[in-house]
């Protein structure tokens, strides 16, 4: 079993000792967060030393075969001290851990949706602290997938909300699986208060939503949201 599995299978009392102050990046009050990005640059500062002394290991014992390499005590020790900090900083911390079973059950969940929150009010902060878009699209498409309790099926709503109201960031097309996969009336009629409200970027990006839920079978590709915006402008 490797050691992600195993991180991966953590319970969430685990989760919460590693990453419990994280909470404070999604804060309203602009001092409990600037705090947590404290913490999150000190544990980042950890993973860049733990990956240093493994890169160093790495390059000390590269004489030797490479099934002795990967054997050598120091190299495997230097290894298990890189994942260990990986798994108390963001966003390594969320790479790959679930993949020991399902999502909705997953006890990192919380912190999946927290640094999806994250970036979604916080995009400056996240941006300059913790940028990973391939994390941000793998854990959408991962949610969307899912088969998540009413409590985080309406924390996603909470996200496609706040998306679709803003300009337009990387990956967040990726929000309409997430749409689709939690459909109800009270997203639909959050969207058509977007649709009627003075942002631009909130009546296209809604009506582009709630059209694609109207209609399951297109798919969600460049080429459709171009036609779509195309035809919308010629309306």
């Amino acid at each position: 079993m490797t050691e992600e599995v195993v991180a991966g299978a953590d319970d969430a009392r685990a989760w919460d000792e590693r990453l419990g102050w994280a909470f404070g990046l999604i804060a309203d009050d602009p001092a409990e967060r600037a705090a947590a990005l404290v913490r999150l640059a000190e544990a980042q500062r950890k993973v860049s030393d733990a990956l240093g002394r493994f890169n160093e290991m790495w390059w000390l014992t590269s004489s030797l075969g490479t099934e002795e390499q990967y054997q050598e005590s120091a190299l495997v020790q230097a290894r298990r001290m890189y994942h260990q900090a990986q798994r108390s900083s963001l966003p390594d911390g969320l790479w790959g851990l679930h993949a020991a079973g399902d999502l909705a059950t997953w006890p990192g969940l919380p912190y999946a949706l927290l640094f999806l929150e994250w970036e979604a009010r916080y995009p400056r902060e996240w941006t300059h602290h913790a940028k990973a878009w391939g994390t941000k699209q793998g854990l959408i498409r991962d949610l969307a997938l899912a088969r998540p309790e009413d409590a985080v099926k309406a924390k996603l709503t909470d996200l496609v909300e706040i998306v679709v109201h803003r300009a337009y960031r990387c990956k967040d097309r990726e929000y309409v699986r997430v749409a689709r996969a939690v459909d109800s009336a009270d997203l639909r009629d959050r969207l058509d208060r977007a649709i009627d409200s003075d942002s631009p970027w909130a009546r296209c990006q809604a009506g582009y939503v709630l059209w694609l839920l109207d209609r399951p079978d297109v798919p969600n590709t460049r080429h459709v949201w171009r036609s779509w915006v195309a035809g919308r402008a010629s309306a």
